[in-house]
């Protein structure tokens, strides 16, 4: 094989894949007698091709493609699809270059990316291109966002799974039955078995509600229900890493992740804003794991209207949630007459509210609401606080019916 042989050309001019890295700048190791070498090289590459066959001659046109530079003088014409690859090196997206006609050698490429600071800004994804166009041109079509093909989805923070497979399925046209399969096991999708570990005995369900996290996916092509939704696990679990979201909820909050988790959830499904989101979770860790409250519960409708959805049913106002639906014994997800946090998360929570429920700011408070109609949240520690925060929501239009009596 011609790679196992020394041919004498020296390290810089192999256009090895370790030398070409994007944003790094290929240097040459200060011998001498490059230029010599390389057409030896060429030289003995024909050579040896050339006993070969006459089927060598693309092989080695792959090889010459890496040692002379080409380019083609054009803007290029018609379009080419072609990928950049997570991983790649230059000399990777080159050869994609130039396997797809694209630029005339993989070097005029490599030279053209070297010559562009901003080459290593070059994303991994699709992008559409032009034939027998000139190297420099091609990096800049690489650089151009109006470029890539995204064919992304983007998964608002709070949606609950079902919307999420909704979402899914019409971008995709994946049915939202192999969304519902794919997430019966959460720990085949990659969430690790002790997330589900909690220390407040409450048992539930191993639900996927929660680690599905909202961001812009783009969705590769033929992708597969199960693919999908584990990339977006896999989000959720490089989110939490960066933000120590399992040490601190252990170290400093001395609860579980799952626990932080739903707290996370339920912050998110309550706030509208996101400066209310370290502080709600506040709230809820205030009436669960203190006495602060008259009782270890929530008694938070969004875990009513939760329970809702999952039955297909539809969402209701604070103030049209009848005593019979908050109190329904048949509710897993009741949160008035039953201590503790949910079963399950639920949402999906962002960032933010991942990060506020580990990092919630102190304060009393056992009461939050929303006080208008831009979602402006009000905070209280005792009974008088209450009846001002509902007095405000009833001004405001936010509360009507016995509630503004």
């Amino acid at each position: 094989m011609i790679d196992d042989l020394d041919l004498g050309f020296d390290e810089a001019e192999r256009g090895e894949k370790g030398r070409h890295r994007r944003g790094a700048v290929a240097k040459r190791n200060g011998k001498s007698g490059g230029r010599g070498k390389t057409v030896f090289a060429l030289l003995m590459a024909l050579v040896l091709l050339g006993g070969i066959g006459g089927g060598a001659y693309v092989g080695f046109d792959r090889i010459r493609n890496h040692f002379v530079t080409p380019d083609y003088d054009g803007p290029g014409s018609g379009e080419a699809l072609v990928e950049v690859k997570a991983g790649d090196t230059l000399t990777d997206i080159g050869d994609s270059l130039y396997d797809a006609g694209v630029v005339k050698s993989t070097k005029a490429f490599i030279e053209a990316a070297d010559a562009n600071s901003r080459s290593k800004n070059i994303q991994v994804g699709r992008y559409k291109v032009r034939k027998q166009m000139k190297a420099a041109d091609a990096v800049n079509l690489l650089l151009d966002p109006k470029s890539r093909v995204v064919s992304g989805v983007t998964i608002p923070e709070g949606t609950i799974s079902l919307a999420i497979y909704d979402i899914l399925s019409k971008q995709t046209k994946i049915p939202v039955a192999d969304f519902k399969a794919a997430a019966k096991d959460p720990v085949k999708l990659g969430v690790p078995a002790y997330w589900f570990n909690r220390g407040d005995g409450k048992k539930g369900p191993k639900s996927i509600e929660g680690f599905l996290f909202p961001a812009t996916y783009e969705i590769p092509p033929k992708a597969t229900a199960e693919q999908i939704l584990s990339m977006m696990v896999d989000q959720f679990l490089t989110v939490t890493k960066e933000l120590n979201f399992v040490e601190k909820a252990q170290q400093e909050r001395k609860i579980s992740p799952y626990e932080a988790l739903i707290t996370a959830s339920i912050a998110q499904a309550e706030s509208v804003n996101h400066v209310d989101l370290p502080k709600v979770a506040r709230v809820i860790y205030n009436r669960v794991y203190t006495d602060k409250y008259h009782c270890k519960c929530l008694e938070i409708d969004s875990a009513i209207n939760y329970w809702k959805r999952l039955q297909g049913k539809a969402p209701k106002d604070s103030d049209v949630l009848t005593q019979a639906e908050l109190n329904d014994p048949k509710n897993p997800y009741r949160t008035h007459g039953a201590d503790g946090l949910t079963i399950t998360p639920i949402s999906n929570p962002g960032e933010e509210a991942l990060k506020g429920a580990v990092n919630p700011p102190p304060g009393d408070w056992i009461y939050f609401m929303t006080i208008d109609q831009k979602g402006t949240m009000g905070y209280g520690s005792n009974d008088a606080d209450f009846r001002k925060l509902q007095k405000q929501m009833c001004d405001n239009g936010v509360l009507s019916g016995t509630n503004c009596g």
